[in-house]
């Protein structure tokens, strides 16, 4: 259950004091002086977009029961995004509460001030109904939802950051003790780092969606054209083919579109 997360936070740890791992996750030992070295390497970043994935990373390390790690943002528009993550199913599943209106990230991201939202059991959480089956469906146990506090100068960005585990119970209260801490060290990337604006974090976000979009789009061609098939059953052909071999829908399509020529034509 936890104990590949524990591996992993060890390894994290351990990294930071030359090979140590001594100590519990909220002491003033070996993980202590890697949250130092966060710190150190978010006053570091010179964009919003890079803190964060430094902070995602850490958080999929340190925390045990972690298994996929997003970060919300809010823009003044009132719409939510999802600039950086460590899976694209943190992704989806954030769209998800988009979508909804309601959710852990929606619901944290939300609150002017420090907040936490949480669910140990999606699958019967009743304060999201729409939400928790739909997360549970697409294979989300628990979740810890933390927001991010405001900048004090513009361009004040809200948001929260998402830990989700892959059980239902396979977050506890030390997952959210430290999911606390990254979440404050997060709000002092937003802080400290002014290069880049939610606008131009939702434009990086929406050319990498579009990309995606234009692989996989070309990918369907090739099917069609060789295989005699229509759009819809190209597209689960690709799918399919993603889950067998455990392979991102995308760099399938990628590779598909890269190698074509080696496949030869339809047969007449």
């Amino acid at each position: 259950m936890r104990r590949t997360g524990n591996r992993r936070k060890e390894r994290f740890v351990a990294e930071a004091d030359g090979g140590a791992a001594d100590g519990g996750p909220l002491s003033s030992g070996p993980l202590a002086r890697q949250f130092a070295r966060l710190t150190a390497a978010l006053l570091e970043t010179e964009t919003v977009g890079e803190a964060l994935e430094n902070v995602v990373r850490a958080a999929l390390a340190v925390v045990p029961g972690a298994d996929l790690v997003s970060v919300t943002l809010l823009g003044p528009d009132g719409a939510f995004h999802t600039p950086v993550e460590t899976d694209e199913l943190a992704t989806r599943l954030d769209e998800v509460q988009y979508h909804f209106g309601e959710g852990p990230c929606v619901e944290a991201a939300r609150t002017p001030g420090p907040a936490v939202a949480s669910s140990d059991d999606l699958r019967t959480e009743p304060r999201w109904p729409r939400f928790g089956p739909a997360a549970a469906e697409h294979g989300a146990g628990s979740v810890v939802s933390t927001a991010l506090l405001p900048a004090p100068r513009p361009p004040h960005l809200k948001g929260a950051l998402n830990i989700y585990s892959k059980r239902p119970r396979g977050l506890d209260a030390t997952d959210r003790d430290i999911a606390l801490l990254l979440a404050g060290h997060a709000s002092l990337a937003l802080a400290t780092t002014q290069a880049v604006t939610a606008a131009e974090l939702r434009a990086a976000h929406l050319r990498k969606a579009l990309e995606s979009r234009d692989v996989i789009g070309q990918a369907k061609g090739i099917l069609m054209h060789r295989q005699g098939i229509g759009a819809d059953e190209a597209f689960e052909v690709l799918r399919r083919t993603s889950q067998d071999l455990n392979v991102k829908l995308v760099k399938l399509a990628e590779t598909l579109t890269s190698r074509h020529a080696e496949l030869g034509d339809r047969p007449e």
